[in-house]
């Protein structure tokens, strides 16, 4: 099985919940856009917003970077409208996709995690978590699906 997340350029919506530390799981939407270049660069954009909840900003993700031919890890650079500058790594499975970020110059320590497993070609399994030093303070969990182009 191939990947089709990450690894093809492609429009995918999510939707699932959201739950801090304290708090009850509250409804996640979003989109994400890949694409990639001939020099093996991708960039990837994403959107998150709560709906029917106004005490929540929405949340921007713009991703870009390096899978070279016949690896199964990359790099990448982040830009995170509430974490900032973010570097981290990925790893491409048979059946998941995991990557590990980190905030830079952060004095609180911040980092995260995302595991995409694989259900089928149109259809993935979210689950992330964000933490500061060695505690979780989010998670989130959505079904992504592939918009048809």
């Amino acid at each position: 099985m191939a990947h089709t997340f990450l690894l093809e350029p492609g429009r995918w919506t999510m939707q699932g919940s959201w739950l801090e530390r304290n708090g009850l799981p509250i409804s996640v939407k979003g989109m994400t856009l890949v694409a990639w270049n001939r020099d093996n660069w991708f960039t990837m954009a994403t959107k998150l917003i709560f709906p029917g909840n106004s005490d929540r900003s929405e949340i921007s993700l713009q991703y870009k970077g390096r899978l070279h031919d016949g690896e199964r890890q990359y790099t990448f650079l982040l830009q995170h409208n509430l974490l900032g500058q973010v570097e981290g790594e990925g790893w491409i499975g048979p059946d998941t996709i995991v990557q590990r970020y980190w905030v830079l110059g952060d004095r609180q320590r911040r980092s995260g995690f995302e595991t995409l497993l694989r259900v089928n070609d149109t259809s993935y399994y979210l689950t992330s978590g964000i933490l500061v030093g060695h505690f979780l303070t989010s998670t989130m969990e959505a079904s992504l699906e592939r918009q048809s182009t």
